[in-house]
């Protein structure tokens, strides 16, 4: 029987046996290799779900080997190598619709495939549920992936780089020469710190408060550490401080770029006369704006020619009977970039 790590109840987190369906039309069965830790699973933990209905399987960072297919799926075949995506997009929402697909309001899912052993239906993280050794997801999540790539490196590519990279390449986009600076040194940040450096960004500030992680990002790409007036601020924390931080290091016609899931209720003063001479711009990154479909595929090659560093980011190697633990480590070792869970 299929295994899976499941939210239950508020702060409940246990792995157990689950059931996983056959997929219906347009949708396929993948088998989970690789899936990595990330913060927004801890998010989904500490927040009561996070919008998601309990019970919950976490986990939404995944890449595996497609195991069945269900009708009408187009390109994709059973032993198919895929990295899983969770920001896609339906094709038929307003924003869509305007030929805006990155600013989907309604991505695709798969709603009732994944169950308990007493029947009730498991809500996948992100339309995706990777902490288990099966799930089903829309086919147009599936994304394949080179042989060359080891999965174990390719599955960060669905939620830690994607989000970093592309916050800079399409929510900001950052033009060669520009500087930046990075608040926040994990998983994201120095995906960040590496989309700055393939942008061509001259300044790459870091900036966090453990001075081992601005270490690391010396290692990715940084080319300074600690506070510095810059043209893009990217708050990788999301919260009060900051925040208002990244809008203090603003140069004039500056921009800030929130990318971190801040608390309910999270808060920031802004100084409009300030914000209004400083001409300066704010932006929102959901995921980086991606679209796996378009942004993977460059975003592996780019790691497999040297571009991007996805080797140095696999700090650990976990089983899925390490999930829970793995979780409660996001909140005690700064040191750690990305667990990977390898099944």
């Amino acid at each position: 029987m299929d295994r899976g790590v499941v939210l239950s109840a508020p702060g409940a987190v246990a792995l157990e046996q689950i059931v996983v369906d056959q997929p219906k039309p347009g949708e396929l069965a993948v088998r989970i290799e690789a899936s990595g830790v990330c913060h927004t699973d801890l998010h989904v933990v500490e927040e009561d779900g996070w919008g998601h209905a309990l019970p919950v399987l976490l986990g939404h960072e995944g890449a595996g080997t497609i195991e069945a297919i269900g009708p009408d799926v187009d390109g994709l075949s059973v032993g198919d190598r895929v990295l899983l995506g969770w920001h896609t997009a339906c094709g038929e929402c307003e924003q869509c619709a305007r030929g805006l697909p990155r600013q989907c309001k309604r991505p695709p899912a798969a709603y009732g495939r994944l169950h308990r052993t007493d029947g009730s239906v498991l809500t996948p993280v992100l339309r995706t549920g990777t902490f288990a050794t099966r799930t089903v997801v829309p086919a147009v999540a599936a994304v394949k992936v080179p042989d060359e790539l080891p999965l174990e490196q390719a599955c960060l590519i669905g939620c830690a780089v994607a989000t970093g990279v592309m916050s800079v390449l399409e929510t900001a986009r950052v033009p060669p020469g520009a500087s930046v600076a990075v608040i926040g040194c994990g998983a994201v940040g120095l995906s960040v710190v590496q989309g700055a450096r393939i942008a061509g960004a001259a300044e790459i500030r870091a900036i966090d408060l453990d001075e081992r992680k601005q270490e690391q990002a010396l290692r990715f790409g940084a080319t300074a550490v600690g506070e510095g007036p810059v043209d893009f601020a990217f708050d990788v924390v999301g919260r009060r401080a900051t925040f208002e931080l990244a809008l203090r290091l603003l140069r004039g016609g500056g921009t800030a770029v929130l990318i971190g899931l801040s608390p309910a209720g999270e808060k920031a003063e802004l100084d409009l006369p300030r914000l209004f001479a400083k001409r300066v711009t704010v932006r929102t990154s959901h995921g980086g704006d991606h679209l796996p479909h378009e942004d993977f595929p460059r975003l592996a090659q780019w790691a497999l020619d040297g571009k991007l560093d996805l080797a140095s980011m696999v700090t650990r190697r976990l089983t899925l009977e390490d999930a829970p633990r793995a979780l409660d480590e996001l909140r005690s070792s700064p040191d750690l970039v990305r667990s990977v869970i390898v099944l």
